[in-house]
């Protein structure tokens, strides 16, 4: 193997290892996003779970039972 060869594989090597590295880093971003709106959205329902459990009266009625009961 030439040393051309060599530094030409190496140099493939890197440049796929930098596409992978960039595919993860975004994928990693992408999903602390999506972390960040879960959190929110179940501070949220906490919160409503306790507002409810403090005054039962805010909860939403039952719904009716269906007509063939």
């Amino acid at each position: 193997m030439t040393d051309a060869n060599r530094i030409e594989k190496l140099e493939t090597l890197v440049a796929y290892q930098e596409q992978a590295i960039e595919d993860l880093n975004k994928t990693i971003t992408e999903q602390w996003a999506e972390i960040a709106t879960l959190k929110r959205l179940i501070g949220n329902i906490g919160e409503r779970v306790r507002e409810i459990a403090a005054n039962p009266a805010l909860a939403e009625p039952d719904e009716p039972p269906p007509p063939h009961y």
